[in-house]
């Protein structure tokens, strides 16, 4: 599998790109933590959405997908009627598929959008919104910039 890097300048041309394809409203902004983080903040200042919620999940070792996905700190979203999932992409789409697996069961009344940066069109699950189709392992910026000037292996 090739590798990319993902530079911060791409991450802000395409949540730009993003945020003129979103064409459906919603209250809340659910981040798939960690993938999710930078890209709920920045389209929680856009939107003026306070109603931002993290759930956590682990599903990779480094590059090593696990057999099971663990999902936990499900928020309560019993006030939202819309929610927007975030992740940075969508690669097998077993974590957004487990997570809305979950959320419909536990929030039937809710509507639930998703959107990734990136999407592999093999995954199990396409996000309502996605920008960019890839078959490459990304290296993100928030993942590898801090790492390449400080090595924090060395502490």
């Amino acid at each position: 599998m090739k590798k990319r890097y993902y530079p911060y300048s791409e991450f802000i041309r395409d949540l730009n790109r993003l945020i003129k394809i979103i064409d459906k409203p919603f209250d809340t902004i659910l981040l798939i933590a960690r993938g999710g983080l930078s890209i709920a903040h920045i389209l929680s200042e856009y939107y003026n959405i306070r109603a931002i919620y993290s759930i956590n999940t682990i599903g990779y070792n480094n590059r090593d997908k696990l057999n099971k996905i663990e999902i936990f700190n499900l928020p309560n979203l019993k006030n939202s009627k819309r929610v927007l999932i975030v992740d940075d992409i969508v690669d097998s789409g077993d974590t957004l598929y487990a997570i809305l697996k979950l959320l419909k069961k536990k929030y039937p009344n809710i509507i639930f959008y998703s959107a990734s940066i990136f999407y592999k069109k093999t995954a199990k699950i396409t996000p309502t919104w996605y920008i960019n189709q890839t078959e490459d392992w990304i290296d993100f910026f928030w993942s590898v910039d801090l790492k390449d000037k400080n090595d924090f292996n060395d502490r």
